[in-house]
């Protein structure tokens, strides 16, 4: 059938001339795959145009957002580095408490503990701004971790601060009363017999009814009359081996059990017991021995 032809016969206006001419079957059917070639290809070309135009934006799109992101990361990346001088700071300042308190420090090694370790080996194939996240990913786990062991380290400070002022609070440091000082601790002149024996605390002479504070945080173990010599006297247990004792007394305002605070008043100046005159016999005991009081009195005046 390919073989045959097709005949076409024109005829002019004249219709004197008549025109034949024949067209196989094969050249209409080759003509006609092209023609669907040629549009089949259009289409295709087309299509992959479109798609490649379609790319380019996405790719900048994507190269702008990179970019955006690009800049992101390095104000991030400055923000962590002044995060990281902050907790620098805090570090020295802890170092500063620990000297200033005699707590044990912390060596560099102990502080770095856990932090660092292998890269990504792949990360080098990675875009700027994925090398970028993962940075700065590594330096926010690092001070997270940091901060944590920092924090730890600090409540461990803050605890030792609280023994620490416990200890404080219940030793005695303060003057128990005003006045001038009429005899010392050690080996002294007995104002009865006038011979040398040992004085186990300090006399503070001023006028009757002066106000008698306690030294430190304590509980009133006695507060009485007392037979040995000490007249109307108080006695603190301060806890941490100390002890105080006051002597001589008008009058005495603390009661035995009672919980009191350092510079409250527990009594008053006077005379009684074996005394000469107006005045306030003030001993600090530690551990069960009799120590000079002035070691544990920061405000003399």
């Amino acid at each position: 059938m390919l073989k045959k032809k097709l005949s076409f016969m024109l005829i002019t206006d004249s219709r004197d001339k008549l025109r034949q001419f024949s067209i196989s079957y094969r050249l209409i059917l080759g003509c006609a795959i092209l023609v669907a070639f040629l549009f089949i290809a259009n289409i295709f070309l087309t299509t992959s145009f479109l798609k490649s135009q379609v790319s380019i934006l996405e790719i900048k799109k994507l190269q702008a957002e990179n970019q955006t992101l690009a800049e992101k990361f390095e104000t991030v990346k400055g923000k962590i580095s002044k995060i990281a001088a902050s907790y620098d700071e805090l570090v020295a300042k802890e170092i500063v408490i620990r000297n200033i308190f005699s707590l044990p420090e912390i060596s560099l090694d102990e502080r770095q503990l856990g932090i660092g370790g292998p890269e990504n080996p792949n990360l080098s194939v990675y875009s700027d701004a994925m090398q970028n996240a993962s940075a700065v990913e590594n330096d926010v786990e690092a001070l997270l971790r940091l901060s944590d062991y920092e924090q730890q380290k600090y409540e461990e400070v803050y605890s030792s601060l609280m023994d620490k002022r416990t200890i404080l609070d219940h030793t005695p440091s303060i003057m128990p009363t005003r006045g001038y000082q009429s005899r010392g601790f050690g080996m002294k002149f007995d104002p009865f017999t006038g011979n040398r024996q040992f004085h186990s605390g300090i006399d503070i002479a001023n006028r009757t009814g002066t106000p008698i504070y306690a030294t430190a945080d304590g509980t009133v173990t006695y507060a009485a009359f007392s037979p040995g010599g000490m007249g109307n006297m108080v006695t603190l247990n301060h806890g941490f081996g100390f002890e105080t004792r006051y002597g001589h007394m008008s009058k005495i305002k603390a009661v035995r059990g009672q919980e009191v605070k350092r510079g409250a008043i527990i009594g008053y100046v006077g005379s009684t017991g074996y005394s000469t005159g107006p005045h306030l016999h003030y001993e600090v005991i530690k551990n069960g021995k009799a120590v000079n009081p002035f070691d544990y009195i920061i405000n003399i005046n």
